[in-house]
């Protein structure tokens, strides 16, 4: 009695290591026959835009001992009406125009203990649709040293503000261009695409005309007023 049960237990024992394994391979070949029925593709599309978006920074700056720290915020404020009367004289809107605090740091060098000396710095921020006049602006500060004033172009930044809806815009195209991709490695192999599996976007990049310069983060130009939008869309397709 006790054989026949072992010998039982013996016989399920190996039905079930036998069906398991028949199981695990059908599933094994059940994987491989879907893969091979999917091609994953990536897909891209760019377009040319202009920026309708100009910023520009302005820096004012003094370097003063400590018993010339008021002399010192005098000729700041000297400086920015200087640079307020170009601004007006360029018909910039005061809702264009926002203005930094006087930032103080102190200067280090040998002499600090006995003669310490600071660095007076405010910005001026210009923004405005306006592109041309922006940057004509900029073009004319450095001019500005021959009134006494001490100031620079901190930057000069182009923006495209619609670039949300650009993107969502471009998505298709991306997708239609994964699409023909994918027809022309199908087509290599006897094949036909069929529907789309999945598609997922990638990062947006935004890049001077003919860059090549791409980020896996995404990318932002602002020195270019003309620029390149391209977004990309790695796609799935089943085969027939």
């Amino acid at each position: 009695m006790f054989n026949l049960e072992n010998k039982a237990a013996r016989t399920i024992g190996s039905a079930l290591i036998l069906s398991a394994a028949v199981f695990g391979a059908f599933y094994y070949n059940a994987q491989s026959v879907s893969q091979s029925d999917v091609l994953s593709v990536t897909g891209s599309t760019k377009e040319t835009v202009d920026a309708d978006q100009a910023k520009l920074i302005i820096s004012l700056l003094r370097t003063v001992s400590q018993g010339s720290l008021s002399s010192g915020n005098i000729s700041i404020a000297r400086d920015r009406g200087i640079v307020r009367a170009l601004l007006a004289k360029h018909e910039v809107a005061e809702t264009e125009i926002s203005e930094g605090p006087v930032s103080m740091n102190q200067m280090y060098s040998n002499d600090q203990a006995t003669n310490p000396h600071y660095e007076l710095r405010q910005t001026i921020i210009v923004q405005s649709a306006d592109i041309q006049k922006v940057t004509n602006i900029a073009k004319v500060v450095p001019d500005l040293t021959a009134q006494g004033a001490i100031v620079s172009v901190g930057s000069l930044e182009y923006y495209y503000s619609k670039l949300p809806e650009k993107r969502v815009a471009l998505l298709s195209g991306a997708i239609k261009d994964a699409q023909a991709r994918a027809q022309m490695i199908a087509e290599s192999t006897g094949r036909k695409v069929g529907n789309i599996r999945s598609a997922s976007s990638g990062v947006v990049q935004v890049l001077p005309i003919n860059s090549i310069e791409v980020s896996d983060y995404g990318s932002y130009d602002t020195s270019s007023i003309k620029k390149d939008i391209m977004v990309t869309v790695k796609a799935s397709f089943s085969l027939k």
